[in-house]
């Protein structure tokens, strides 16, 4: 019996060991609570562009002529959730990017990959594992629900993905992702500041045309250069819906540096 005691009290001291955070044993450990661990408040979702989900994991694990990149998830055509990259670490997902005043996007996101090569729908399997994907990491993070975005909207001059196949009103038909209500929208007041709007959105309005494609491929599923009378309804409902939730600024305020 007590061979069994020093056995399982062992067993006890390796798994605190391996738990513990790491420590430098050039210095006397004082411990502080004042401290948290990097914490997402995002979600950016991706397409592969690879020709399948085993060619996308060995691209997301390696060096490869782009540098090196990485998710911390990557969903397969049939389903399959893969996890690359733990929650509290960083990824090397969103590259150059803005959301709002959020400059360094890898440091607040979750990245999740979907296998598709961007000339395609997505398969059906795939979508309902991101749902259940979404479910989960919003619920136990505590990430809002409308905080989920696609990497052409937080890098419009150099991304398209998750591109114009894909079902953003799927998403929130269960209640993921900002989008408008059903329905006939009414016409904005005379006044509204489209530009505004899209900025309150999140796009970064550095070059417009960029960010008004960028809304397209996520509301519109094209790729227009231009905004028409719709897609100003879509900015009025949207930008009311911000207003509403506290997350955006009057209508009529012009929208000034971003502090970071």
């Amino acid at each position: 019996m007590r061979r069994c005691l020093s056995i399982v009290f062992a067993l006890l001291l390796l798994a605190g060991c391996v738990s513990a955070p790491p420590r430098n044993p050039l210095a006397v450990w004082v411990p502080s609570g004042n401290y948290n661990a990097r914490q997402a408040s995002m979600i950016v979702l991706h397409y592969t562009q690879e020709g399948s989900a085993r060619e996308a994991l060995d691209t997301l694990r390696t060096r490869n002529s782009g540098g090196p990149v990485s998710a911390h998830y990557l969903i397969g055509k049939d389903g399959t959730i893969y996890q690359l990259v733990a929650e509290d670490e960083r990824a090397w997902h969103a590259g150059d990017s803005q959301w709002g005043v959020t400059d360094d996007v890898n440091s607040r996101s979750i990245g999740i990959e979907l296998d598709n090569n961007g000339d395609e729908p997505f398969a059906q399997p795939e979508i309902e594992s991101l749902l259940r994907l979404l479910a989960d990491i919003t619920t136990r993070l505590g990430i809002p629900r409308t905080s989920i975005v696609g990497h052409a909207d937080i890098a419009p001059t150099r991304k398209d993905d998750p591109g114009v196949w894909f079902p953003w009103d799927q998403l929130a038909a269960h209640g993921f992702g900002l989008w408008y209500d059903a329905g006939a929208l009414p016409d904005p007041p005379s006044g509204f500041d489209p530009m505004v709007a899209l900025k309150l959105v999140g796009y970064d309005l550095s070059d417009p045309t960029a960010a008004i494609v960028a809304f397209h491929r996520h509301y519109r599923a094209g790729t227009a250069p231009q905004l028409d009378a719709g897609d100003l309804r879509i900015l009025w409902n949207l930008q009311g819906k911000l207003m509403r939730m506290g997350t955006a600024a009057p209508a009529t305020q012009t929208p000034g540096p971003s502090t970071h």
